[in-house]
């Protein structure tokens, strides 16, 4: 069959672009072909149709976005302006579908979280009309989000985020989200974790990336303290500075060999802001924590951009020595993930998905519970450092807790454990169409 996967972004580094990345491999393994739309899209992916109005950064997108959200009362266009643009993104996905014969339609967020509404009510309308079989793939659901929950446009939210028709099948990302589909819609979803290719072996260091310390201006007696994460709020990156904070105590120092604690950010900020962003080098620069944000050092792929030696988000986990990843609420958790493949301990915060889907699993991480709150500094206590410090520092240590958790999250959330849902899944969809 011909897939289509579509989204407001297919490139770069954030979850949803991973993910589709690696369901797109798994596609392609069962004998199907593959092809994007989007917003945004990477030059090396899959074909596709590039469309920039479906980005959910295009002009039009952020003013019905910012009069949606944050307000009870709807200005006098707005009806319209969604209508208008909707109307336009209808035409554009039935080119898409035409373009490339698509058989199977995969919108992969565009149709769970209001990023971009008239996307989202272009879809449903377009999946009603057409009857296109479609694996509607939910990462991250509006009513998980405080910044959706004011807003004036209700009826759309119900009856596109997500639509209940009869061609889609519905995939999430955690058990918490696959129940609340089923108690607010009457939904059955099917459970598709976040995944990694267990099979293949981690990136290594190389002549290419040996280098990347330097270009952070960091020596190997500097503890590279890794967050490959985004920097939006919900992150709780306030927590990852008070743990490298606490790293730098002299006494803490001492037992590190004197090992200087730096955190460095691989993900660039601006999805949500720069506020955010700015507030941390706020707190960092008051808590004397070395803040790395070296955004544009690191792409998708390495390699020369403009003239300037960029690395892979890979480069920075095989120069890591810790990796902080205390989210207050994930999806489900695509950087741990990562962290577990790279065979790197990690600190993690007990998130709900965590709690209820992760955590049972059998992982060997040092835990926190910041209770939602990134400003509960506390939660950092003396158990946490010493927890860290041993798993950095103590070889056999190290070893025994990063070995168990490769072996349980290859497990569960590899490539090979979810192949066969995935085959399932397209079976059915093949079976509609």
């Amino acid at each position: 069959m011909r897939i289509g996967f579509l989204s407001t972004r297919l490139a770069g580094t954030d979850g949803v672009s991973l993910e589709t990345a690696k369901l797109a491999v798994i596609c392609r393994r069962l004998g199907h072909e593959v092809f994007y739309c989007a917003g945004e899209l990477d030059g090396d992916g899959p074909p596709g149709l590039l469309l920039p109005e479906m980005h959910f950064a295009h002009p039009e997108a952020l003013w019905i976005h910012d009069h949606s959200f944050g307000v009870v009362d709807a200005p006098p266009e707005l009806a319209t302006r969604i209508a208008a643009m909707a109307g336009s993104l209808h035409q554009a996905i039935g080119q898409f579908v035409e373009q490339f014969e698509i058989d199977v339609l995969v919108p992969e967020n565009a149709l769970t979280i209001p990023m971009h509404v008239p996307l989202g009510v272009a879809l449903a309308d377009f999946i009603a009309e057409t009857g296109i079989p479609v694996l509607n793939h939910n990462h991250d659901f509006y009513w998980e989000r405080e910044r959706f929950k004011v807003n004036c446009i209700g009826d759309i939210l119900r009856q596109a985020f997500p639509p209940n028709l009869p061609s889609v099948q519905h995939l999430v990302i955690n058990s918490l989200a696959q129940d609340a589909l089923r108690a607010r819609l009457g939904i059955e979803a099917t459970l598709l974790p976040n995944i990694f290719d267990f099979a293949s072996a981690a990136p290594a260091m190389t002549p290419f990336n040996r280098d990347l310390r330097a270009a952070l201006g960091l020596t190997d007696q500097h503890l590279l303290i890794l967050q490959p994460t985004r920097v939006v709020p919900r992150k709780g990156i306030e927590l990852a500075i008070e743990l490298v904070r606490r790293l730098r105590e002299p006494v803490i120092r001492a037992r590190l060999q004197d090992k200087e604690a730096v955190l460095v950010l691989t993900h660039r900020a601006g999805d949500e802001g720069l506020g955010y962003l700015h507030e941390l080098q706020e707190q960092a620069h008051g808590a004397g924590v070395p803040f790395l944000y070296d955004a544009d050092l690191f792409a998708p792929t390495a390699g020369m951009i403009d003239g300037q030696k960029v690395y892979s988000l890979w480069d920075a986990y095989v120069h890591a020595d810790f990796v902080t990843y205390p989210s207050l609420v994930e999806g489900f958790g695509n950087a741990l993930i990562e962290t577990l493949y790279f065979r790197l301990p990690a600190l993690v915060n007990r998130y709900d998905v965590y709690k209820a889907d992760i955590s049972p699993k059998g992982f060997d991480l040092v835990e926190i519970d910041a209770s939602g709150d990134a400003e509960n500094l506390s939660a950092i206590d003396d158990a946490t450092v010493d927890a860290t410090v041993q798993v950095i520092m103590d070889p056999v240590r190290r070893r025994q807790a990063v070995e168990h958790n490769y072996a349980v999250a290859r497990q569960h959330y590899s490539y090979e454990a979810v192949t066969p849902t995935m085959e399932a899944l397209l079976e059915r969809a093949a079976q509609t169409s």
